[in-house]
C-alpha cells in the first residue's frame, strides 16, 4: 500500500464519520487512498466497540457532545441528568434505559486539564477515586459522565459527589461539586 501523501486528521475524520462535516472532495480522497481509508474504517470500528460497551453499561467514561450525539442517533436511550455547581440531584436508572448521562455545567475558560475527584457513600462505606484529563467542551462549559450502567444497576440506594478540578503547573483548582443521590428503580 502506497502511504498517503497528505494524511487525514483524526479530527477531519471523525467530523466526517459523524455526519458533521460533508465534503465531496473528503469523499474522493477516501475513494482514492487506502491509507486514509483504513483509518476510517479503524475509527468507525473502535466507535463501534465503544457504543457496544457503552451499550452494555461495561464502562464508566466521559464523553464528548459529539459521542453523545452520535449514540443518540444510533438508538441508545440515555437518561440526562442536567447539573449545576452546587446542585442535588435525585437520579435512578431504569431497566429500558442503555446508559445515564450527568451533564456538569462549569466554567471551563481557561482549563487546560481537568480532573475530577469522585467520593461514593453506599451502606455506611466510603470510597474516593481520581478521575484524571476527562475530556471537556468549554466553549459550552460543560463535562459529560456516563457511570458504568451495568454496576449502578447493582448498587443501592447512595450519594455521589463529583468535584470538578483545574489542574496546571500552579497547582489545582476546585471549579465546582455536585451530589447525586441514587435510587434503585
Amino acid at each position: 500500500m502506497k502511504p498517503c501523501a497528505s494524511p487525514l486528521d483524526y479530527e477531519t475524520l471523525t467530523a466526517w464519520w459523524l455526519g458533521e462535516r460533508e465534503d465531496e472532495a473528503l469523499e474522493q480522497h477516501f475513494l482514492g487512498c487506502a491509507t486514509c481509508s483504513q483509518r476510517l474504517e479503524a475509527l468507525a470500528a473502535t466507535a463501534q466497540g465503544i457504543r457496544a460497551v457503552v451499550k452494555n453499561g461495561a464502562i464508566e467514561l466521559a464523553l464528548t457532545p459529539k459521542f453523545l450525539e452520535h449514540l443518540k442517533r444510533e438508538g441508545l436511550r440515555i437518561r440526562e441528568y442536567p447539573a449545576q455547581p452546587g446542585a442535588t440531584i435525585n437520579c435512578t436508572i431504569r431497566a429500558e434505559d442503555d446508559a445515564v448521562v450527568s451533564r456538569l455545567t462549569a466554567p471551563l475558560a481557561g482549563v487546560a486539564r481537568l480532573d475530577a475527584l469522585e467520593t461514593v457513600e453506599v451502606a455506611g462505606r466510603t470510597e474516593r477515586r481520581r478521575l484524571e484529563d476527562l475530556p471537556f467542551d468549554a466553549q459550552a462549559g460543560e463535562v459529560l459522565y456516563a457511570p458504568s450502567a451495568t454496576e449502578l444497576r447493582k448498587m443501592p440506594a447512595h450519594t455521589w459527589r463529583l468535584q470538578l478540578v483545574a489542574v496546571d503547573d500552579k497547582g489545582e483548582r476546585k471549579l465546582a461539586e455536585y451530589t447525586f443521590r441514587h435510587s434503585p428503580a
